[in-house]
């Protein structure tokens, strides 16, 4: 998701009790000396767990090897890797965006980008062989890095231990935008799409293949992401249409799952107006000539290139530009017929979205059915005139009440409402219904409370915007102090401090036990599958934080008001009915 708004400074971070700052103790440095190869990775201890930093595991993607599918590092035999201080990013934006959902500067790129960090208990050894959490950043295929404080491990390594099933913790950059996800014909034929996706597969089998060493169980991996990282971990249980194993067994998706647009000419259509700012148009877009021509260039001209087009010139302005395609490889087919078809893999999933979770990318000015109209048809431009109809018809404005104190629209919670069920509602449930069918676990997760209100006004000067995009993000991995900064009103709650607990422990335990709720432990309680009954039934939701914390059929008699209230079932019957899916274009 983009937004326009950025800031320039990260200060200092301060702790609260019962959350953590990151702050390095110099007082012990841990090390892993690998069996295989007596390669030696020399972390640092922080906040009372170890972590190991800007472990390279792809060589360097400039040059000759730009766009092409990841090479593995292979580090010299007896060599020690300093693992104490971050990697640099992939290519992407200098400073931050999205204020306040993420926090941290961007302040270092490269092509030679692709390093994971690992955040472990202290003391953790190769005997323990704890299971292991990946996580795969988002940023629209656009922005990211793995040292983004919002997304820091360390309270929920913490929380994991409090809990009594402690895990490790992986995060990975990997190429973003053009360097990441440039298309063309010349590509697809040397294999060459897809190269971020292909960067993420080949981190996570650096992580089966070594994650043993450093204490972590390479058979109880959970591959976890949230926007484009949760689209991403969707697209990874799909990898190659499930005719090779996956080198993890579990999936979290949060806030995306599958978008709009993969099948789409949003990002070919980027292709060409970077091709054409950067003069290599001299034969056709698809030509080796082509690739030849940008593989020549120096990191910054293609950057700014991009980032040039990308802000002024791309028409499609409300979601992701630089996306995933059907390769024929890594993709061997949409992604809807490669759920259809049943070609995806056996995991353990959970798949989440925030109750309002793409307010903070409406457009606040919204007013009037035209005004609605308007913005939806601009995010779905190839849905037909009378599916548009049909779908306003499904959301009529009388179900949605104006916030005059915000200066808020009943028609921009309406437009909020139906762009969120599109790109991060009823493709979760329809994705998880034949997962479901399928014989995979399948939980879902409404998440309904957020300490982003206070941010958002301070940065923004918005307000009723709800749990917005990242909201989770506080609670699930403990880092509530994080975001008393930038002087942003920081008050949270006791309920706050409890929901950081509940939830950084119910994703922990979802990667420990396959279950993100568990008995006689400080979990969600009551989080049963989506589908118990079968993908038939009406879907169960939990609904995490907020006043009716729990689980619910999304219709009938025993839903709860804020779920039945959306008509998830009636909407997003018509929303992943095959023609809409069509014109969608996933």
């Amino acid at each position: 998701m983009r937004s326009q708004f950025l800031f320039k400074l990260l200060p200092v971070l301060r702790g609260t009790s019962g959350v953590v700052a990151l702050t390095s103790s110099s007082l012990s440095s841990p090390s892993v000396t690998t069996a295989s190869n007596n390669v030696t990775y020399q972390g640092l201890e922080r906040n009372g767990i170890e972590i190991f930093l800007n472990i390279p595991y792809g060589q360097d993607t400039s040059g000759e090897n730009r766009f092409k599918p990841p090479r593995p590092y292979v580090p010299t035999p007896g060599a020690t890797v300093d693992a104490r201080s971050y990697g640099p990013a992939c290519p992407q934006p200098l400073g931050a965006l999205n204020l306040p959902l993420v926090l941290s500067n961007v302040t270092e790129i490269s092509e030679d980008c692709l390093n994971l960090n690992i955040a472990r208990p202290r003391g953790a050894c190769a005997e323990d062989r704890l299971p292991v959490a990946v996580f795969i950043h988002g940023g629209s295929f656009w922005t990211g890095q793995n040292s983004e404080i919002t997304t820091a491990p360390d309270g929920m390594i913490l929380e994991s231990i409090e809990n009594g099933l402690p895990i490790i913790h992986v995060a990975m950059n990997y190429r973003l935008g053009f360097f990441g996800f440039a298309q063309s014909d010349a590509l697809k034929s040397e294999g060459a799409e897809n190269a971020g996706l292909r960067d993420q597969r080949l981190a996570i089998e650096w992580v089966r293949d070594n994650i043993e060493q450093f204490g972590g169980d390479p058979e109880r991996i959970t591959i976890f992401g949230q926007s484009s990282g949760g689209l991403a971990v969707g697209l990874h249980i799909m990898a190659y249409g499930a005719s090779k194993p996956v080198p993890f067994q579990q999936g979290i998706c949060e806030s995306q799952a599958l978008e709009p647009g993969i099948t789409g000419n949003f990002t070919i259509d980027a292709m060409q107006l970077l091709v054409d700012q950067v003069g290599c148009n001299t034969s056709s877009l698809h030509s080796e000539e082509t690739v030849s021509c940008l593989r020549d260039f120096d990191t910054d001209t293609l950057l700014n290139a991009s980032i040039a087009t990308y802000q002024s010139d791309i028409g499609h302005n409300i979601g992701d530009i630089w996306l995933p395609v059907v390769d024929g490889d890594f993709l061997p087919a949409a992604p809807s017929e490669l759920i259809k078809e049943g070609r995806f893999a056996n995991v353990t999933t959970m798949m989440l979205w925030c109750e309002d979770d793409v307010t903070f990318f409406t457009d606040t000015s919204i007013a009037t059915p035209e005004d609605t109209h308007t913005f939806i048809g601009s995010y779905v431009p190839n849905l037909s005139s009378d599916n548009l109809d049909t779908l306003l018809s499904l959301y009529p404005v009388s179900d949605f009440s104006a916030d005059p104190a915000a200066n808020l629209s009943a028609e921009f919670y309406r437009s909020a409402r139906i762009f969120r069920d599109i790109i991060m509602t009823c493709e979760p449930l329809w994705y998880a219904e034949y997962l479901s069918a399928a014989s995979s676990a399948v939980y879902l997760v409404d998440w309904n409370q957020t300490l982003l209100a206070g941010p958002l006004e301070a940065a923004a000067g918005l307000s009723g915007l709800g749990p917005v995009h990242t909201s989770e993000f506080a609670y699930v991995f403990g880092n509530l102090s994080h975001y008393d900064t930038l002087g942003y009103p920081f008050d949270p709650s006791a309920d706050d401090f409890a929901l950081a607990r509940r939830g950084s422990r119910s994703w922990s335990t979802f990667v420990s036990t396959g279950k993100p709720g568990l008995e006689a432990h400080d979990t969600f309680q009551g989080f049963g599958l989506a589908f118990p009954d079968g993908p038939a039934e009406a879907a169960n939701v939990f609904v995490a934080g907020g006043p009716g914390e729990g689980s619910s059929p999304v219709e009938g008699p025993g839903a709860k008001e804020a779920v039945a209230v959306q008509k998830l079932k009636e909407r997003c019957a018509f929303i992943n009915s095959p023609e809409v899916i069509e014109q969608l274009g996933f």
